[in-house]
């Protein structure tokens, strides 16, 4: 390339000089004899143009066809993160999140409408839904659990377990029926069945929380008497041994303690 502009240059200042006008045109270079030669001439920048076109003519848009057109477009993405954090106080990632597919956004609605309660309800979907997404559901060992595709529904194909449903599971958090753990025991059986059945899963799991106080606080005397280390190592101020013996009290009672309620009356019991 530099050659042809070397030589193409000492060319054109030759024709100048010679008092010759310098033509436009597309040019080859010839590497075995270090030569410029002219291929076409051009008369125009237009010319370099593969084939004319015919000039186009003004175009109208009117303002009612625009309007119409606008109406019919579905809500943006953009838009309806910024409308999830106004109208159900999500924050800008989660928003954001959750209207990166409008199966997903539809899905989050149904169960944040359901369950009123939209802040769990992005909890969930953003991080328990999106895992049983990727992941499918697993046994206790940790085994992946063969699941069945249900039909209907924005994201069905991928979302085995209905927002009605969530909801519902969501609402059984909040009424203290079920603890997060149970919840989740709850959702990972739906995904490998084709109930919709919170309440008969439920039942069927023993997920139940305890509501007999009287019961719980026969378990958490229990677990005292059973571990005096730990109790000493909390009045002497160190809060694992608290949590310690929480964990106790879950293991007792086979998960169906409420944590809030047994840490409560186990902090009452060693104050």
């Amino acid at each position: 390339m530099q050659q042809a502009i070397d030589y193409e240059a000492r060319w054109q200042i030759e024709q100048i000089e010679d008092g010759h006008a310098i033509q436009q045109a597309t040019v080859l270079f010839d590497p075995d004899t270090g030569e410029t030669r002219a291929m076409r001439t051009k008369e125009d920048a237009a010319d370099y143009r593969y084939f004319p076109d015919p000039d186009l003519p003004p175009l109208v848009i009117g303002a009612d066809w625009v309007e119409r057109v606008r109406a019919e477009l579905p809500e943006l993405p953009r838009a309806m993160a910024q409308r999830f954090v106004t109208d159900y106080g999500l924050s800008e990632y989660d928003a954001t999140t959750l209207t990166q597919s409008k199966g997903i956004a539809s899905y989050f609605e149904k169960a944040a409408k359901a369950s009123q309660q939209p802040k769990l309800a992005a909890n969930w979907v953003t991080n328990d839904v999106r895992r049983f997404m990727t992941e499918g559901a697993r046994d206790e060992e940790g085994e992946p659990v063969a699941s069945q595709v249900r039909e209907g529904g924005p994201g069905s194909e991928v979302i085995r377990v209905s927002a009605e449903a969530l909801a519902k599971i969501i609402t059984r958090i909040t009424d203290g029926t079920i603890s997060n753990a149970g919840a989740k025991k709850v959702f990972g059986e739906l995904w490998t069945s084709t109930s919709d059945d919170v309440d008969s899963v439920i039942e069927r799991l023993g997920l139940k929380q305890m509501n007999d106080s009287g019961a719980l606080e026969q378990i958490i005397d229990e677990v005292i008497a059973a571990n005096p280390d730990n109790v000493a190592q909390f009045k002497a101020g160190k809060d694992k041994a608290f949590n310690a013996l929480v964990g106790q009290v879950m293991k007792a009672s086979k998960g169906k303690a409420n944590p809030q309620q047994a840490g409560d009356l186990l902090r009452s019991k060693l104050a």
